[in-house]
């Protein structure tokens, strides 16, 4: 059974991360409004403790589906040794929670997040990637 066992999620509900090797930033989204906003950012170091971190957070705001943002390489797409991380995680997601998760281009959202002027870069990262998927699911 998934390590979260929240029986009520809320279909409106998405929770979006920004996976980095520090830092994973983690924003809240809803269908309704198509909006989503940073929620905090978790650390990245230490495995158990990350998923404990982001357990809570399922728990509290109990999402129906999480995104992840995958790096791509700026000029032509591709995948770069980041998107295999990135992807791992994704999948570790869905593993432990048992929820649906997609995977959004997240080029640029790190410069527009720095940009914005935001206090958690990763968090802003992570709304910026969950506007994305809400704008366009199927992207």
């Amino acid at each position: 059974m998934p390590e979260t066992a929240v029986a009520h999620r809320d279909p409106a509900v998405l929770m979006g991360f920004d996976f980095g090797t520090r830092l994973i930033g983690v924003a809240v989204g809803n269908t309704v409004t198509g909006t989503a906003s940073a929620l905090c950012s978790v650390p990245a170091a230490g495995r158990q403790q990350r998923f404990d971190a982001i357990a809570r957070l399922l728990g509290q705001w109990r999402p129906a589906r999480l995104v992840v943002g995958l790096p791509l390489s700026r000029d032509e797409g591709a995948e770069q040794p980041r998107s295999l991380q990135a992807r791992r995680f994704a999948n570790q997601l869905h593993g432990r929670f048992g929820l649906p998760v997609a995977l959004v281009d997240e080029r640029y959202t790190s410069r527009a997040a720095q940009d914005s002027g935001a206090r958690d870069i990763d968090a802003e990262s992570a709304r910026l990637i969950l506007e994305q998927y809400l704008r366009d699911p199927a992207a």
